[in-house]
């Protein structure tokens, strides 16, 4: 390849890359908006009014969880778009009354409204149960009885003060996640 040639594609790569740097600047809200979607934002609107958890905090988890794939199944058998387990779910129906039909649990779990009302929920139970944000998702990923261990074995602080700390890799990534994605929605949409 002469230099001539090589010149030309150099100048034609930088061009390029310049080009898309203009517009990626020029559209970033609107990209990150296409990324951080407020879908189901009637339903999820009503919950988090009704059990007081930030919308913001629901997207985020909606995000994690499912990317809002309200079909989505999980090998470990986690359903629709926040992710839950059948047992959780008529667990926290039951203690709330939430009208749902135990016999075809994922059914009702694949309907969106019924999953994001229960999974609210969930979330609403274990914010107040912790009293903070990161280990409320800790608990809804690895469940209360690991974290409350993790507390009580002082691996993790009560005030989840060194969440970072979290011992399953899994549980440590997911909290990180949702909090990055949470502050995103946060700043995106208010």
């Amino acid at each position: 390849m002469s230099k001539n040639r090589k010149y030309k594609i150099i100048i034609s790569t930088v061009f390029i890359i310049f080009v898309v740097s203009i517009l990626i600047l020029m559209f970033k809200d609107k990209l990150l908006k296409m990324l951080y979607p407020k879908t189901y934002s009637e339903v999820i609107s009503v919950y988090a009014e009704e059990y007081g958890v930030e919308e913001n905090l629901i997207y985020a988890v909606i995000k994690a969880e499912s990317n809002f794939d309200n079909k989505a199944i999980s090998n470990k058998k986690a359903i629709g778009l926040m992710q839950i387990v059948e047992e959780t779910a008529i667990d926290v129906a039951n203690k709330s009354q939430i009208d749902i039909d135990a016999e075809n649990i994922t059914k009702e779990l694949l309907d969106i409204d019924n999953n994001i009302n229960i999974g609210t929920k969930y979330l609403s139970t274990l914010l107040k149960q912790y009293g903070n944000i990161q280990l409320a998702l800790a608990a809804y990923n690895a469940g209360i009885g690991t974290v409350n261990n993790w507390i009580e074995k002082k691996i993790i602080q009560e005030d989840g003060a060194d969440i970072e700390k979290i011992p399953y890799k899994e549980t440590n990534n997911y909290v990180r996640k949702i909090w990055r994605d949470y502050h995103i929605y946060k700043k995106l949409y208010g």
